[in-house]
């Protein structure tokens, strides 16, 4: 065998889904290069292999490890005072490109650790305030823990608890700006997101890509307000819950119609201005007031926001929710006429299953879309069918538990390769095409487990499949071993493929 096979089979056996735990170790040597590199990221690994990392004397290692979305996070809290500040960074950034569509948020503990951190790493590369910027952007935090900073027992927390002021409760905001500890309380007493005249005077010196979102969620003066109409930045007005009623009312009458259209749903939009714009002469406009009848609040009108306008394609970042409308009228959603509510449902987490069920055969695409992509009880067929059909979502997809896995062989001739790979993988086919004309169908083929050791051998000599065959489970775990003799030791295999017995580096 050629060694310039080495890197395919290191790859192939990094991501074996049979390889045990000193098989794993070993590609954490530096000696892996790449493939053990890759592998402490991208794939989930066994407590063994997990501490060897951690306790690996490379940097690039550990910040691999930190950011493993398939490994338990617990298991990383080690990583939150790691010596190296990119390691913290990696742990706080969360998943690099392509980000997934759902990140796994982090445990509290190690959210504690990160966000009360006095230094950035002994290594001096960080301060502890660029990796608190990491997480802060990372979709790591989970709405539970900002609701819980208000009241934390470290007066760190507390400060930052007032940095997201209008998410607090009167009682929350009161008792920070009580608070026994003299910074929480100054931090309290300078939040000015409910001041609209603070607001007025705070907004030129924000930096103008963070005008925009101050103008659509903070207390606004009858000046700024003016102002916005004169220079024409009113759009950050229509979704703002603070726009003052005069405001709203010339709004719902302006010249632009998507002006009008974020305007006609909002809940303190009076019944006259509802009724007109109902007759409104834009198509869209007449439909965001039809859509949304009365009463309404704002948890309903910013459900609605979430989903209108997308597309089928839409792979935006998938999120908790910052309020939640009722239970009722979610299934209201489910129950309307109207797709685009129908589609409201089926992107809202936690849906009952009677209700997917209904859902899983709407007529409308773009419902069955959102809840391929979002329902964990979507059914199976769903998510193949959505795979198949949109390119967009099959990253996300993939990462499904209930992704289907078998069943797929009438679609081995598919055109698309993509999806001949899918199928080219699954254990009941009777003959994986290892000879497909595309790499990745190739591949998923030579890793499909129904070939026998006897068929992979064949396999791991032809560079077109190597890195497939090294991950078949059912390569013997001696032969991986050896392989690894090659790749690693320069040792010589023999030829019964047995490995020469030497000590496994950890």
């Amino acid at each position: 065998m050629s060694d310039s096979l080495h890197e395919l089979w290191l790859r192939g056996i990094a991501f074996n889904p049979a390889a045990p735990s000193d098989v794993l170790i070993r590609l954490v040597d530096l000696a892996a290069g790449e493939a053990g590199r890759l592998m402490c990221e991208g794939r989930d690994l066994p407590d063994a292999v997990i501490d060897a990392a951690l306790r690996h004397p490379s940097m690039g290692i550990r910040a691999r490890l930190a950011g493993n979305q398939l490994v338990d996070p617990a298991r990383l809290a080690r990583l939150a005072t790691d010596p190296s500040g990119i390691v913290r960074a990696r742990l706080a950034g969360g998943p690099r490109w392509p980000r997934p569509r759902w990140i796994r948020p982090l445990p509290d503990d190690i959210l504690v650790t990160l966000l009360t951190a006095q230094d950035g790493g002994e290594d001096g590369m960080l301060t502890e305030h660029e990796i608190t910027q990491e997480l802060a952007f990372s979709r790591q935090i989970p709405l539970s823990f900002y609701r819980s900073m208000a009241g934390h027992e470290h007066p760190e927390l507390r400060v930052r608890a007032t940095w997201r002021w209008q998410s607090l409760t009167p009682a929350q905001r009161q008792a920070l700006l009580d608070d026994s500890d003299p910074a929480v309380r100054e931090a309290a007493q300078e939040s000015w997101e409910l001041d609209p005249e603070a607001v007025e005077a705070k907004l030129p010196s924000i930096g103008s890509h963070s005008k925009s979102f101050v103008l659509g969620t903070c207390a606004l003066s009858p000046a700024l307000v003016e102002q916005c109409f004169a220079e024409g930045t009113v759009h950050p007005l229509t979704w703002n819950p603070h726009t003052p009623a005069d405001a709203v009312a010339r709004l719902a009458r302006h010249t632009e119609a998507k002006v009008r259209e974020m305007v006609a749903a909002r809940p303190d939009l009076g019944p006259d201005l509802v009724a007109e714009l109902r007759e409104d002469p834009d198509e869209d406009v007449r439909m965001r007031a039809r859509l949304h009848p009365f009463p309404r609040t704002w948890a309903e009108y910013r459900a609605i926001q979430r989903v209108i306008g997308h597309g089928p394609d839409c792979v935006c970042p998938i999120t908790e929710p910052d309020t939640e409308p009722s239970p009722d009228w979610i299934a209201a959603c489910a129950a309307s006429e109207q797709p685009e509510l129908r589609r409201v449902a089926a992107s809202w987490p936690g849906l009952p299953a009677m209700l997917v069920d209904a859902l899983a055969q709407d007529d409308d695409e773009e419902v069955r879309i959102l809840l391929a992509c979002h329902q964990p009880l979507a059914p199976p067929r769903l998510l193949l069918d959505v795979f198949v059909t949109r390119q967009a979502h099959r990253p996300h997809l993939l990462t499904l538990p209930a992704f289907p896995r078998v069943g797929l062989t009438d679609l081995i001739d598919h055109p698309d390769p993509e999806v001949r790979a899918l199928a080219a993988a699954d254990h009941t086919l009777p003959a994986p095409p290892v000879d497909d004309p595309d790499e990745s169908v190739r591949r998923a083929a030579a890793a499909n487990p129904s070939l026998t050791p006897q068929n992979l051998e064949a396999l791991l000599a032809d560079p077109r499949t190597a890195e497939g065959a090294a991950a078949n489970p059912s390569l013997p775990i001696p032969r991986m071993h050896a392989l690894l003799d090659r790749c690693l030791n320069g040792a010589t295999t023999p030829p019964d493929g047995n490995r020469r017995r030497e000590t496994t580096p950890t």
